[in-house]
């Protein structure tokens, strides 16, 4: 990924204006399964790549077959989810996987490091991102691409979690998106 900003949308009014930016990749959060299918099509008439959030879509089970069905079905850009089985069906279906893990507490981050290491995920997505040193440390004990996403409110978390190792930031903050493009 090639932007160092990631919109993230959970409602359609975010995600219209993410349609609008100049952004090619973009998140999109908490939906119904009924809505995949217009979301997709309005991301792929803008040219846009859509990473799903599996965990978060609503009328559909997040496992293997969900998503095998999301992957044939939508062709994703990615696929975000804390199960493996999501994260390994999308790396066999040719999809970016993106395992998101929460930072709670060591006990949750040792826990978290196995499980990366069996679903060698593209991307981890660490949740909070506001949390430089340890994204710092993340980085160095997986070497994963990290997505810093949760609690970054301001521009200097997002220069403090990219100057920490993380590859992008995944924000929801409109603020964000548009003040990033003038850096």
């Amino acid at each position: 990924m090639n932007q160092k900003i990631i919109p993230a949308s959970s409602n359609m009014k975010e995600f219209e204006s993410f349609l609008r930016s100049p952004y090619e990749i973009g998140v999109f959060l908490d939906m119904h399964i009924a809505q995949l299918k217009h979301i997709n099509s309005m991301a792929k008439e803008k040219g846009k790549k859509m990473i799903y959030h599996v965990d978060l879509i609503h009328g559909i089970k997040n496992d293997d077959y969900a998503t095998e069905y999301i992957c044939q079905e939508f062709k994703p850009y990615g696929l975000i989810s804390t199960k493996s089985s999501v994260i390994q069906k999308a790396k066999q279906k040719g999809v970016i996987a993106v395992q998101r893990i929460f930072l709670i507490d060591s006990h949750a981050l040792e826990k978290s490091y196995k499980l990366i290491a069996k679903t060698q995920p593209d991307y981890i997505e660490v949740l909070p991102g506001a949390m430089p040193k340890i994204i710092a440390e993340v980085k160095e004990i997986v070497g994963t691409p990290i997505l810093a996403g949760g609690l970054i409110r301001n521009s200097e978390d997002v220069d403090a979690a990219l100057m920490a190792g993380a590859t992008a930031i995944t924000t929801s903050k409109r603020e964000l998106w548009e003040g990033f493009l003038k850096h």
